[in-house]
């Protein structure tokens, strides 16, 4: 097996860390290729666990990645919101249980913002990769106890915070069904049924398209921001869904690009988020692997 076919065994893994880092799939991509480049200047024979050092050289560059993205993502134009990720091809490993799911949802992608970037690298790599404290203190260069006190902060930050446990993909995708049925008819009270009394709405332009600028809260406003925002879709727009990021997700295609993809989490009381992407930016990478639905879905649920 030669250097390249070597590689090419471990992309599929290191762009599932990559992404873990980074909440861009664009970003991910490009840190892969960039690990590439350093294992094929490589001396043969320099590297006796070949896996192990990707993931170190992999680490590294998200890391430096993740200083500048810092900067930008403080002038970035309204809403930040991750990448999506097409989930259902094994890209970001298995998603058979919750907790597989949830560690690569919106939600705790957005959370993992708030981590500095070698808190960030830590939990990642414990978390969804199995590393030892005393691996990760190696890939950091670090102590095994400073290893061990940056996943325990980052954690504690996440676990503070983070939502509800996802539902299971069959009652998402029921519950998504519904929803948009609801809003696609522009019926204020069923939509107003379906959320929770605090529901947050959050989109995503990226400052390229039209998108509100700041969350949208509470069960009244969240219901006639989406049905508004469905009627000015009404005739151009088809629909699909798929799955993002380990849940089902609604995509909308006018003629044959993907111009918006939205998502919910739920909780006891309803739908209490709406994450809506429209940033194209970040919807080429999940366009490319997805087909426009043939016919516009007449009725949705």
């Amino acid at each position: 097996m030669d250097a390249a076919q070597e590689f090419e065994t471990h992309r599929r893994r290191l762009f599932s860390l990559a992404y873990r880092m980074l909440g861009s799939a664009a970003e991910a991509e490009d840190a892969v290729q960039d690990a590439y480049l350093r294992w094929h200047g490589a001396q043969p024979g320099q590297i006796a666990a070949p896996g192990p050092w990707l993931n170190k050289v992999l680490t590294n560059l998200c890391l430096n990645r993740l200083t500048s993205a810092r900067a930008r993502r403080e002038e970035y134009p309204g809403t930040w919101l991750p990448e999506p990720v097409a989930t259902g091809d094994g890209a970001l490993g298995p998603m058979e249980h919750a907790e597989q799911r949830e560690a690569v949802s919106f939600a705790v992608l957005t959370l993992m913002e708030r981590l500095t970037p070698p808190e960030r690298a830590a939990v990642v790599l414990r978390d969804a990769f199995a590393y030892s404290h005393r691996e990760i203190a190696g890939v950091l260069d670090c102590t095994e106890a400073a290893a061990r006190q940056l996943y325990h902060r980052g954690h504690r930050h996440l676990t503070d915070d983070t939502p509800q446990p996802a539902p299971d993909p069959a009652q998402n995708a029921a519950l998504l069904q519904r929803f948009l049925s609801a809003a696609a008819d522009g019926a204020l009270d069923r939509l107003e049924q379906l959320l929770a009394e605090q529901v947050v709405v959050w989109a995503d332009g990226g400052g390229k398209v039209r998108a509100a600028l700041r969350p949208v809260v509470g069960r009244d406003n969240a219901a006639r921001f989406l049905a508004g925002l469905f009627a000015r879709f009404t005739g151009g727009v088809r629909f699909s869904v798929a799955e993002a990021n380990g849940l089902p997700a609604v995509l909308g295609w006018e003629g044959d690009r993907l111009t918006s993809l939205g998502a919910i989490d739920a909780g006891p009381d309803g739908v209490t988020t709406v994450r809506i992407l429209r940033n194209p930016d970040k919807l080429a990478h999940y366009e490319a692997r997805h087909r426009p639905p043939l016919q516009p879905l007449s009725q949705i649920g």
